[in-house]
């Protein structure tokens, strides 16, 4: 049997990568915050960015991201905030999704 070529090895090994990496933004869009429906909860705007910045990337699992843009979006009649960031790493982009919920009283 002949052995592959050195093009063919690395584009089977990128299709792998690509199709792993849409698997896990798949599943990262049904994690808590990745979607308006299943917002991260917080009791203070100003916490919104410290923990969207110390979330893992989902590409590369790197946890060194900048912050691209803090929005405040409505959503169903609530009023989330749409955090989004990018990996210094590898480059790719996440968007966070935040209800701010003070806490009650006793």
């Amino acid at each position: 049997m002949a052995t592959k070529r050195a093009r063919t090895v690395r584009r089977e090994d990128d299709r792998a990568r690509k199709k792993d990496l849409e698997a896990r933004l798949a599943l990262a869009k049904l994690e808590v915050g990745g979607a308006p429906e299943r917002p991260l909860v917080v009791v203070s705007a100003s916490v919104v960015e410290p923990q969207a910045l110390g979330l893992a990337c989902i590409a590369c699992d790197a946890v060194n991201g900048r912050l691209v843009e803090h929005v405040v979006a409505p959503h169903a009649g609530e009023i989330l905030r749409l955090v989004t960031t990018r990996c210094f790493e590898c480059g790719s982009t996440a968007k966070h999704w935040f209800r701010i919920s003070p806490p009650r009283l006793n």
